[in-house]
């Protein structure tokens, strides 16, 4: 699959997570060409960490991996949405989603 269709406009992507189950909005990350391919290749997902300047693999440490289901891509090809199958917590804080802060 040739990924460079979706890094024409930036070298880093929106990657939205979606639970395919509840269709809950778990999580914003980005990707760049590494961590899709590697997301890819492995069925689970990867991302670029913008504060440590370096790959990771969601829940290689935390055991809270995201097994990838579909991945779609927006109408611009610039903003991708994974839908996966969660394991535990999908936010650093503990929380199932990174979207629990009520502002409204």
């Amino acid at each position: 699959m040739d990924l460079e269709k979706y890094f024409a406009k930036a070298d880093l992507i929106p990657a939205i997570v979606q639970e395919k189950s509840t269709g809950e909005v778990l999580m914003l990350a980005y990707m760049n060409r590494e961590s899709m391919q590697k997301t890819l290749e492995t069925g689970y997902t990867w991302f670029w960490s913008r504060s440590r300047r370096e790959l990771w693999n969601k829940g290689a440490t935390s055991g809270h991996l995201q097994k990838v289901i579909d991945i779609f891509a927006d109408c611009d090809d610039d903003t991708l949405l994974l839908t996966v199958e969660q394991t535990g917590a999908a936010c650093h804080t503990g929380n199932h989603s990174c979207f629990f802060k009520k502002i409204k």
